[in-house]
């Protein structure tokens, strides 16, 4: 039954099944109802089937899904390449020699011929090859014609495997012995995994080195007068200069580009220097041709001069570069580029003179007229920020904080001035406010706070931040700022569309005021002045400082001058500016033109300011002690004189 074809009546149902049932597939576990596999089908029949879960089979089918779907396309069997066409023109090449005994001569026992040995990786074939010799009188050439060269009594032939340095190869009767390879067949054995011996020498023919002396041609040569050492010895340090210009606008983005030309007559060489230009836009290169001979024509050598394997020495070079070749208004070649001469200098002009009878040195204009550089506008103020923060936005590519003039910060560090104000307001509950306004003289900075008032309605606290605050009326992009001379008793400043009017100072507001009268309006000072009288904080019958200086009547008795000095220290000492920062500022104070130095003038006011006797004799006594030079007295001989009064 098993041999009959699978055809219709051929096929007899088995007549001891008697289960023809279908077996199901859901049950129930727990009250939930869970798919059952079958394990039977109809008939009873155990029905095949894997172990495996459907997690792990469905493991499978991702880990690898050519296992559930098959393959999805056969990949193309690679291509035949035959060995003529995968290493065709592909050649090794070795170096050889081998030995032939002479018989008949007296003069040799025997040669030395050096061979090629090609082997020709698509066949398998090997050549050898003896390179022709003038006048050998041998049959020189091809030795073996390329074919398969036998290697043993068996049938065996030479294969690329078989040749390396130092081995020998028997060639019909003669032992040809390898001692080097080329750089392509030292890389391709390389690349097969042959590790290459290392390389030999190939003995020298000693009838061959006879005859080449032989015909060796001695020829005397008569030394020049004028020899290399001569000429270093006489032209030592001594260079020609010649300022020359290259022109290269022809090209895109060129320029015509000046240079200096030097000529060293001790040895012939030449170099170029660049001249450099502020702001040109290349790099800075220190040499653009460095010193060496320089020939005139490099292309002009012998057209079968392997120029890609190596490189023009002096025997190839015909002629080089030399004095006579050189002259103002001509044009020199140098390595493709055209260099016109312009002007030399007075050396060059006097070695010219002297050696070729030239006169005529006449400089040539290569000037060339620069476009005008568009100017940079300043845009207009956008009201955002400070004037300053913009303004640097515009100088740098990368912003940096405003530069702040660190004399005025160090001088009036921690000085501020006090005023006290009031609304200027049409309601009375703002009239009542009172703010204390601080002015700071290192950076001109307004500070506003507000004392707290219980049960006034208002917070109090700080009312401004510290910055620098701008008239009314003046330019957004050229600001005018408020100055401590804008601020006395009545003054009404207006504060960001806030209106201030100024109704009390402190003490030191005029005790400065007094000091620097010079930067203050009088009306400013009497207006404070009297403010603080009517407190009893200034003595009436003190005078201002504007009124003058104080005047001592001399008796003319003998060391009063002295003893007047003596007093003047100790009022300087007093004075509370013997420390060196003290020290420091009141010779940034003096000197005003920030010159480095202080006169006797300066000396005669800063008495005047703190109101010391400075009379002519005083002061001349004074400055004689302060430093050698009485007109250019140093910050350093002011703070000695200070710290030891």
């Amino acid at each position: 039954m098993d041999g009959l074809p699978f055809l219709p009546g051929n096929t007899f149902q088995d007549v001891t099944k008697n289960r023809f049932h279908v077996s199901h597939t859901l049950g129930y576990k727990n009250g939930y109802r869970i798919p059952i596999r079958p394990t039977t089908q109809v008939g009873g029949q155990t029905i095949p089937f894997n172990q495996l879960s459907d997690d792990e089979l469905a493991e499978l089918a991702n880990y690898k899904p050519t296992l559930t779907y098959g393959q999805s396309k056969q990949a193309p069997p690679e291509a035949f390449i035959p060995t003529y066409v995968a290493f065709d023109k592909q050649v090794l090449r070795f170096y050889a020699w081998f030995k032939q005994t002479v018989h008949e001569s007296q003069q040799e026992h025997f040669r030395v011929r050096p061979v090629y040995v090609y082997y020709y990786l698509e066949d398998d074939s090997v050549e050898i090859v003896e390179p022709r010799v003038k006048n050998s009188g041998m049959p020189q050439g091809c030795l073996v014609q390329r074919q398969r060269l036998p290697k043993d009594d068996v049938g065996n032939n030479y294969t690329w495997k078989d040749l390396n340095n130092g081995v020998n190869v028997t060639a019909y009767g003669k032992v040809f012995h390898l001692y080097d390879c080329d750089k392509f067949t030292r890389d391709w054995l390389d690349s097969e995994g042959i590790e290459l011996n290392a390389m030999e020498d190939c003995p020298l023919d000693p009838y061959t080195e006879f005859r080449r002396e032989r015909e060796t041609v001695q020829m005397a040569k008569t030394p020049s007068d004028f020899d290399k050492l001569r000429q270093f010895l006489e032209m030592d340090r001594k260079v020609l200069r010649f300022y020359c210009v290259w022109d290269d606008r022809d090209r895109m983005f060129g320029q015509l580009k000046k240079f200096i030309l030097h000529y060293y007559l001790s040895d012939d060489t030449m170099e170029l220097v660049e001249v450099r230009v502020v702001n040109d836009g290349y790099d800075p290169f220190p040499m653009f041709m460095r010193r060496h001979r320089c020939a005139k024509n490099r292309d002009d050598i012998e057209p079968d001069f392997p120029l890609g394997a190596m490189e023009i020495t002096d025997e190839e070079v015909k002629e080089y570069y030399s004095p006579t070749d050189f002259a103002i208004g001509k044009n020199i070649l140098i390595y493709g580029r055209r260099f016109l001469i312009y002007d030399v200098d007075n050396f060059t002009k006097s070695f010219y003179w002297k050696n070729f009878g030239q006169t005529d040195f006449t400089p040539l204009d290569v000037s060339v007229k620069r476009p005008e550089l568009p100017k940079s506008e300043v845009p207009p103020y956008n009201m955002h920020g400070s004037l300053d923060d913009s303004m640097q936005n515009l100088r740098k590519v990368v912003p940096e904080p405003p530069k702040r003039d660190y004399v005025k910060y160090l001088s009036n560090q921690g000085k501020v001035l006090r005023y006290e104000a009031r609304f200027d307001m049409p309601r009375k509950e703002e009239r009542c406010r009172r703010f204390i306004v601080i002015y700071d003289l290192a950076d001109d900075t307004i500070a506003i706070y507000e004392p707290r008032i219980d049960n006034s309605g208002f917070t109090g606290g700080k009312y401004l931040e510290k910055t620098r605050v701008a008239r009314p009326g003046s330019r957004p992009d050229a600001p005018t700022y408020y100055g401590p001379q804008d601020f006395y008793i009545g003054a009404v400043v207006d504060i960001f569309r806030k209106r201030f009017v100024i109704v009390d100072a402190d003490y030191y507001v005029l005790k400065y005021m007094e000091e620097h009268v010079h930067q203050f309006p009088e009306i400013t000072v009497r207006t404070l002045r009297e403010k603080l009288q009517g407190k009893g904080c200034v003595d009436p019958c003190r005078p201002l400082a504007k009124s003058g200086p104080l005047i001592i009547q001399r008796s003319g008795e003998c060391g009063e001058l002295e003893n007047i000095v003596e007093d003047v220290k100790k009022q300087l000492r007093r004075l509370a500016i013997t420390t060196r920062n003290e020290s420091g500022k009141i010779f940034l104070d003096l000197d005003v033109d920030r010159v480095g130095y202080v006169t006797k003038q300066n000396l005669r006011e800063m008495f005047i300011k703190h109101n010391l006797p400075c009379g002519d004799d005083i002061i001349e006594c004074l400055a004689g002690q302060l430093g050698r030079d009485p007109e250019h007295i140093t910050a350093d001989e002011i703070r000695k004189f200070l710290e030891d009064a």
